[in-house]
């Protein structure tokens, strides 16, 4: 069976290894996020790059959500 090639988002479906900073500086820029924000994804759903990419993105919208429904 044949490997997925990418994600939803284009990135490779493969795992991100937060030990070193070349690593580290790599999938920060391609996720577009910090390298803090980064090593928090991995510690909450793994190193797998779809299962952060998606973490990721589920906390930006529910981020974005809780700032509207505080001002209520």
């Amino acid at each position: 069976m044949k490997k997925a090639a990418s994600t939803s988002g284009g990135i490779q479906s493969d795992r991100i290894d937060i030990s070193t900073a070349r690593e580290l500086d790599k999938w920060s820029r391609k996720l577009d996020v910090t390298h803090d924000r980064l090593r928090e994804a991995v510690r909450a759903v793994g190193s797998r790059a779809s299962d952060i990419e998606w973490h990721l993105r589920g906390s930006r919208h529910a981020g974005a959500g809780r700032h509207s429904s505080a001002s209520h």
